[in-house]
């Protein structure tokens, strides 16, 4: 899926990232979301790698990068930890300073990167997510249904992961069909398989789990603590109509970053893999300035 684009291993700081990287020019970093690995950038990226240097790394947890100990207060899955592995990522393949694109859980990586290390950033582009602050502290029933993963999730080990164990391939599809207009026609056999093949693996599930444990916990204890701190790059927004139901997604960024662009698009959560054309569109003109 990722042809002239080339599968590496970097060790970042003791977590051995996986991703690919191809094409040349500026560099753009992409980050991909639950319950997916790198592979959900497979038609975005290589056309960004036309124009830009693209890395797609497997975030820690996920895919075929380590899978860490969380730790007693879950911060071994905290967005922070998780940046911090894609600016030792990036700076080994020689790049002090990139553009970052993530969607998702990535987008939420992406979110903490910028602002734990603004001068990494250049421009910032979000795809599908309110802040993570946002999502707890506004919420009502129907969004509650909506996020119910987020509650279901961070439950303590093992409730999600026995419950999930039982039959992966189905929590997997199901995520996938709620999330994605009810059905899995967005996903190409090859990526769907790529899906299926480290959801299936008891570590990825633990370790997802342990993600959104920390977003109820020391993310949320961040994210509170940086309130007042805006996203200092230029940053674009992009969303499905999922979330225009519940939220003034731009105005709630607008509140968070010195400067945003972008808008909503006809489509679901799953962007990159259900409009892909759109997406790449929308960020070449965005990263490209």
């Amino acid at each position: 899926m990722f042809l002239k684009f080339e599968q590496e291993t970097v060790d970042a700081g003791g977590v051995k990232i996986n991703l690919v990287r191809g094409g040349s020019g500026p560099p753009v970093l992409l980050l991909h979301g639950y319950p997916q690995t790198h592979v959900m950038w497979h038609e975005v990226a290589p056309v960004l790698a036309q124009h830009f240097t693209v890395v797609a790394p497997d975030l820690r947890g996920y895919g075929n990068s380590s899978k860490p100990e969380a730790g007693a207060d879950h911060a071994g899955y905290g967005k922070r930890a998780s940046a911090a592995d894609q600016v030792a990522v990036m700076a080994a393949l020689g790049f002090e300073k990139f553009a970052l694109v993530g969607h998702d859980r990535g987008a939420r990586v992406a979110h903490r990167l910028a602002l734990d290390h603004p001068d990494r950033v250049q421009r910032l582009a979000l795809i599908d997510i309110v802040p993570t602050y946002t999502a707890f502290a506004d919420t009502d029933m129907k969004k509650a249904m909506g996020y119910y993963h987020w509650f279901f999730l961070a439950q303590p080990f093992d409730l999600p992961e026995r419950l999930i164990g039982n039959d992966p391939l189905f929590y997997l599809h199901w995520c996938l069909k709620s999330w994605g207009g009810g059905k899995l026609d967005y996903f190409c056999p090859e990526a769907l398989a790529e899906y299926e093949r480290c959801f299936a693996d008891p570590a990825v599930i633990h370790s997802s789990c342990e993600d959104y444990r920390a977003g109820a916990t020391i993310d949320l204890e961040h994210d509170a603590a940086d309130l007042a701190q805006k996203v200092a790059c230029p940053t674009m927004v992009l969303w499905g109509n999922r979330l225009d139901k519940w939220y003034d997604v731009e105005d709630l960024w607008r509140a968070r970053a010195e400067s945003v662009t972008g808008g909503a698009l006809d489509g679901g959560h799953f962007l990159p893999e259900e409009m892909p054309e759109e997406v790449a569109r929308a960020l070449f003109y965005f990263l490209r300035v």
